[in-house]
């Protein structure tokens, strides 16, 4: 996986999810320093079950990356009948990068691009029936969306993963309406 420790941009998709916890985790420094559990517990709060796809020690690779970077600084905090805790806080280098981040409005370069160059070259080379391709992505759409709704549903009232699901369920709602244009397209060509 890339690295993006550098300063937010235009990244590919690999990229971006890796900025994207490194961006969270300075915001979430932003208003108090905090150790590694913490800051976990914070993001699995925030992202719901989509959290599950975190894994437990990527927050700290993360948190060492952004050390190294400048981006954090870290102190080691003594406990009773516990071994030392790491407490992280943002330097000055880091506050400018949270500002920058939040002021950025930028989004990722949207998926289809690269399934739309796989059609491409499918109609093109003739391997593969394109129209097979786009109902191989329908079912997997079509699933992934039925488990974002179940997920939405599952979240309380008002919680703020909810927001997120709801997010997660009308992009894939618009993929899959992507999806009947493209396989318009190909019967069309067919035809």
């Amino acid at each position: 996986m890339a690295e993006t420790i550098g300063a937010p941009g235009k990244e590919p998709s690999q990229g971006y999810q890796l900025r994207v916890v490194q961006e969270v985790l300075l915001a979430l420094l932003a208003k108090d320093a905090s150790h590694g559990y913490q800051l976990r517990a914070r993001l699995q709060l925030a992202l719901g079950p989509l959290a599950g796809a975190l894994n437990a020690g990527h927050v700290y690779v993360t948190l060492t990356r952004l050390e190294k970077a400048g981006l954090v600084s870290a102190e080691r905090v003594g406990q009773i009948d516990r071994p030392d805790r790491k407490v992280y806080e943002l330097t000055p280098e880091g506050r400018e990068r949270v500002i920058a981040w939040l002021d950025d409005t930028s989004w990722p370069k949207p998926a289809p691009a690269e399934f739309h160059l796989k059609l491409v070259a499918a109609g093109a080379a003739g391997l593969v029936d394109p129209e097979r391709l786009v109902d191989a992505q329908r079912h997997a759409l079509l699933a992934e969306l039925a488990a974002a709704q179940r997920a939405a549903l599952a979240e309380p009232a008002g919680a703020v993963a909810g927001l997120l699901l709801e997010g997660v369920v009308l992009r894939l709602q618009a993929d899959l309406r992507w999806l009947e244009a493209c396989a318009q397209y190909w019967t069309v060509r067919r035809g």
